[in-house]
């Protein structure tokens, strides 16, 4: 019973790593907890058949099972196959991600989600940053993940993909391109078009209906595409008050949306679950939005180039490396801190 009370107290001061790893891997706090649990019952598995093994001798790592010198870093590689294992068999269901079903963010909570918890998770890793994950192929979100998110060398990761430490790094380095995306759009001026979406998107959250309609010119057009609401035709709404009093109505969806960079410029995207649902593409003329293009069907959500706005809190992009990561299985402990930690290109 001690030694069972040990090897839990064990895993609980490693499960805020392991949790953050499987949700940047899946982007939904119900899989990444079901990850986690199954990484629990690997560990007890493993600790059961080294029981007689171990009689007697001395643990590696602190109440490690024995055989499991770094107990972090094989809680880490599991949970990362177990994640994979996930997400391939995610892909397998469907043929393009966009003809998933995604769930209203609206609608009732599947499986005893927490959406409140879900929308803390989504802001502290980045809205935008999930959607691009959700695009990228698994072996190529495990490889960006481990390593650009959590210092882990590319000779660790290579095992878990079956491939060498090179072609490991390669694959990393396409989904940094992904997350970087194409440059702002020429003549953009892209601070102060974010200044104001990310004011439209702080006026939603906070149903504050006097800041939303200070943001809208007085003839501002609202198109919405027919999978938006659904209806039968696009939908087009006219003047402040009114696409303010629409926003309103959508504060249970803002706070599943996050600002990105749709097609060179600063928009917002919904992504309940780390899926993509819809986006938002703003027309900003002086300081004042004077059209909202609200897009959520498939075809024309495929065509889009969504990527990370840079500068994002919740990204880091100062080629930092992470201190005291430098020797093999020296995983760094990113604790309670929700910042994505990034690691120099070229390691």
């Amino acid at each position: 019973m001690d030694e069972n009370a040990s090897l839990t107290e064990r895993f609980e001061k490693d499960r805020t790593r392991l949790r953050a790893v499987a949700y940047r891997m899946l982007g939904s706090v119900s899989e990444a907890d079901d990850a986690v649990q199954e990484t629990w019952l690997r560990l007890s598995r493993t600790a059961d058949a080294h029981a007689h093994d171990a009689e007697g001798e001395e643990r590696g790592d602190g109440d490690a099972p024995a055989g499991i010198e770094n107990l972090t870093g094989w809680l880490t590689t599991v949970v990362s196959r177990v994640c994979l294992n996930m997400l391939r068999a995610r892909e397998n269901r469907r043929e393009d991600p966009l003809d998933a079903y995604v769930p209203d963010p609206e609608a009732a909570p599947e499986d005893g989600r927490d959406p409140e918890e879900e929308a803390l998770l989504a802001d502290s890793v980045g809205v935008a940053l999930l959607v691009v994950l959700d695009t990228l192929t698994p072996a190529e979100r495990l490889a960006f993940v481990l390593h650009d998110m959590f210092a882990v060398p590319f000779d660790e990761i290579g095992p878990l993909i079956e491939r060498t430490p090179a072609a490991t790094r390669q694959l990393a380095s396409r989904a940094r391109r992904r997350v970087r995306g194409v440059a702002p759009a020429p003549g953009a001026d892209l601070p102060r078009r974010r200044q104001v979406v990310e004011a439209f998107l702080a006026a939603t959250r906070g149903g504050n209906f006097d800041a939303l309609v200070s943001l809208l010119h007085p003839d501002v057009v609202l198109h919405a595409d027919r999978t938006v609401v659904p209806t039968p035709e696009p939908v087009v709404v006219r003047g402040a008050a009114t696409v303010a009093r629409g926003a309103m109505a959508a504060t249970g969806r803002a706070l599943f949306t996050g600002p990105a960079l749709i097609d060179g410029t600063a928009g917002l995207v919904m992504a309940p679950g780390g899926r993509l649902f819809l986006v938002l593409v703003f027309t900003v003329t002086g300081d004042l939005i004077t059209g909202i293009d609200v897009i959520a069907e498939p075809e024309r959500l495929r065509h889009l180039d969504i990527t990370v706005l840079g500068g994002d809190p919740a990204v880091r992009t100062e080629n930092r490396a992470v201190r005291g990561t430098e020797a093999r299985g020296a995983w760094p402990d990113v604790g309670t801190d929700p910042a994505v930690r990034w690691q120099r290109d070229a390691r």
